[in-house]
């Protein structure tokens, strides 16, 4: 009887697994309709009586800006043409960081924050980071680099309702996400940690700060050559070799 229930159990587990890549599947190629997160926002506005409109508009990844594509990568994810979905060397820092008592920092990659925004519900539980794992690798597997930059810049959340880049420009600053400067995105990008809180066209005074660095940080990590050496995409027989090893387990 125990083997039996073990082996349905396990069979419904693997059909279940199967069953979630499918939207990865298809998001590879598709634009995404929206997002849990979008779905969350509107349906915790419903039961509080507040009427939420999503701002939200796909737009191709040629069509946004190169220096909007640098910021978020500088502001959120400066190691994000390396790692594979999983930065060890940030998360160890954020913990050490945060056993010595610091403001609590975390280590989300682009991918991981494009895994839970795109598939899961906000808030901290095992569970959901547990499905954030699963997501977060099986998008590196089938996804390229270029599609999930694409992918997290369509679907982050930069005010009430407002869900992309290109509904974040015309939000904010009146044009659209192609016509976004290097002053405009940076931003966009410093005030992602608050989107709700601060105001992209008239961050406060940290946040405006924080603008400059990520500026800064755009130059320094060179601008449209890192995205030409990020597009170029890595090769699969790399999944076999010793460097994605190495570079995943930063030895």
């Amino acid at each position: 009887m125990i083997k039996k229930i073990v082996r349905k159990a396990a069979k419904w587990l693997l059909i279940l697994a199967l069953l979630s890549l499918l939207p990865v599947i298809v998001l590879r190629w598709a634009p995404a309709p929206g997002s849990m997160l979008m779905a969350e926002r509107w349906i915790a506005a419903k039961r509080a009586d507040q009427p939420l409109q999503i701002a939200y508009q796909w737009r191709p990844y040629d069509e946004i800006s190169d220096s909007m594509k640098m910021a978020v990568i500088a502001a959120e994810d400066q190691r994000f043409a390396e790692h594979y979905g999983f930065d060890f060397r940030a998360i160890r820092a954020a913990v050490e960081h945060n056993m010595q008592g610091g403001n609590l920092r975390g280590a989300s990659t682009l991918s991981q924050q494009v895994s839970k925004n795109l598939f899961l519900w906000s808030g901290r539980s095992y569970l959901r980071k547990g499905l954030e794992a699963w997501f977060t690798l099986w998008i590196e597997v089938l996804w390229p680099k270029q599609r999930i930059l694409e992918m997290y810049l369509n679907i982050a959340e930069w005010d009430r309702g407002v869900f992309g880049v290109e509904a974040a420009a015309h939000h904010h600053f009146n044009i659209g996400a192609s016509y976004l400067s290097n002053r405009q995105a940076s931003q966009l990008a410093a005030v992602l940690p608050s989107p709700l809180k601060w105001d992209a066209a008239q961050p406060p005074a940290h946040a405006q700060r924080r603008a400059i660095w990520i500026e800064r940080q755009m130059r320094q990590l060179g601008g449209r050559h890192y995205l030409d050496e990020m597009e170029a995409g890595r090769n699969w027989p790399e999944w076999l070799g010793l460097r994605y090893w190495r570079n995943r387990l930063d030895i």
